[in-house]
């Protein structure tokens, strides 16, 4: 339950501190490279904290089921930190027209 949680400080973080001037794809690529950091701490924290051998046998030893499930799990939990990373992102491209 920590790891979103954390993710979510950071995307706030990265929100704030994210330059205007990359625009929607500097966005774009701040999102797709927190999703992938999530997507590869869970996948290699392994399925409910079992090693990845084990989680690779609930999974019939198929990497691409692993790793299908893992980004379908990220993909669930990943709405939050977007929501406020977009939130915090599109708030300073308001100031920044205003000004």
């Amino acid at each position: 339950m920590t790891l979103p949680l954390y993710i979510t400080v950071a995307a706030v973080i990265l929100g704030v501190f994210l330059p205007l001037r990359w625009g929607v794809f500097g966005f774009l690529g701040a999102a797709a490279l927190l999703f992938t950091l999530q997507a590869g701490i869970q996948t290699a924290s392994g399925f409910e904290g079992t090693s990845i051998e084990e989680s690779l046998l609930l999974f019939n030893g198929s990497w691409g089921a692993y790793l299908g499930f893992n980004a379908q799990i990220t993909y669930r939990s990943f709405a939050l930190p977007l929501v406020l990373m977009a939130a915090s992102v599109i708030f300073r491209f308001a100031r920044a027209t205003r000004a």
